[in-house]
């Protein structure tokens, strides 16, 4: 399956200089992806990245920038949202079963390379997916939810006794 968001490079032509890659996500490419991360808008989705092979695999960084809406968990409202998130990844020749490699700390979002595809597209949606809030709020208040003061006041024995 053919990812929303593919911008696809061969690994094999990522050398030792920086590889620098701006991409950005259509109206189309945003619509699908928001559609996959339950979003109800995603009105900007870019990234830039460059990457750089190394003795340890081909290292990507760079940031991503997004905005749009999610909805609000309690009412459905919309809630919106801005992100930048940086993107670091180290991909590394896969390993025959067995064998084990030490990383760094700074290696510690590592991924093996499968093939010779790096899907630059899809390695942002993903940063994308992470990034969200999982629990969005709306400040508008639920529906037959009240405050912690007015369920206090409620609770009262002597709440009736106030009305009158």
């Amino acid at each position: 399956m053919t990812p929303e968001f593919s911008r696809p490079l061969r690994a094999h032509e990522i050398g030792g200089n920086p590889r620098r890659q701006a991409i950005e996500a259509n109206e189309a490419e945003r619509a699908a992806l928001a559609a996959r991360f339950d979003l109800l808008a995603l009105d900007r989705l870019v990234a830039d990245i460059t990457l750089r092979r190394d003795a340890a695999g081909i290292r990507i960084i760079g940031q991503i920038d997004a905005a749009g809406a999610q909805p609000c968990v309690a009412t459905a409202e919309p809630v919106p949202f801005l992100i930048t998130e940086p993107v670091a990844l180290l991909l590394t020749e896969s390993l025959p079963e067995g064998d084990e490699i030490e990383l760094a700390d700074a290696d510690l979002d590592s991924e093996p390379l499968t093939g010779d595809v790096i899907d630059i597209g899809e390695i942002a949606a993903q940063a994308l997916a992470l990034a969200l809030n999982p629990y969005p709020r709306s400040t508008a208040p639920a529906p037959g939810v009240i405050s912690e003061e007015a369920a206090r006041a409620a609770s009262n024995p002597f709440a009736v006794l106030r009305k009158g």
